[in-house]
């Protein structure tokens, strides 16, 4: 069955990041298609792919999912092989909740720490909710590695729960955050995934294209 995922620009589109990590940890092959951000015909060109008119979205058996979460979950089920999710029920609830409190959460960390990828940026002083959030992602971050029983990712190996948190890692390294000794292992592995790694070759094509 043809899948495609209907992405922002890989410079600027945390959330696109986010499912198109999933579906790479899953092992699928997908089509992905590219609409660039922040122009005039942005919103007519998504809603040409999305009913939403945002990104990522996924076309797969005949219908379109949008929102990472959402697309994450459906490939989750599709691709149970996988193992996206951890296999411990105790292990998974964390992980879901993790996920799901960074899809709706970290709004003070999200306006005062845009996503990029560059490096040496100044987000200014942090504001006290800004400075709590952060503490709270390393709190999630140690809690479930603890919960896993190690590493390298979050809960073993790379799943849903990573592709969520694969923006703030970029985050922290674009504004300077110093991560916590025993969470250094974690953002290196990150960093050192080839998927990551390959988004940020394909950041640097597009934008010299």
């Amino acid at each position: 069955m043809a899948t495609t995922l209907i992405i922002g620009d890989y410079a600027k589109s945390s959330w696109s990041l986010r499912a198109w990590l999933v579906l790479h940890a899953a092992g699928l092959e997908f089509e992905t298609v590219q609409v660039a951000l922040d122009h005039a015909t942005t919103k007519a060109d998504i809603l040409r792919y999305s009913p939403s008119g945002m990104v990522p979205a996924l076309g797969r058996d005949g219908i379109v999912i949008n929102d990472s979460l959402a697309i994450s979950e459906a490939i989750a089920e599709a691709c149970p092989q996988a193992r996206l999710w951890p296999a411990d029920a105790r292990v998974r609830a964390l992980a879901r909740a993790a996920a799901a409190e960074m899809h709706a959460g970290f709004t003070h960390l999200r306006t005062q720490m845009s996503f990029g990828l560059d490096l040496g940026d100044d987000p200014g002083a942090l504001s006290p909710d800004t400075e709590w959030e952060i503490q709270r992602v390393f709190q999630i971050w140690r809690g479930l590695q603890q919960a896993a029983g190690g590493g390298p990712f979050l809960c073993g190996e790379f799943g849903i729960v990573d592709a969520m948190y694969v923006p703030v890692v970029f985050r922290f390294r674009r504004y300077g955050v110093a991560i916590p000794a025993d969470l250094q292992g974690y953002v290196a592995a990150i960093l050192d995934h080839r998927h990551v790694q390959q988004w940020q070759a394909l950041a640097v094509h597009s934008c010299t294209a």
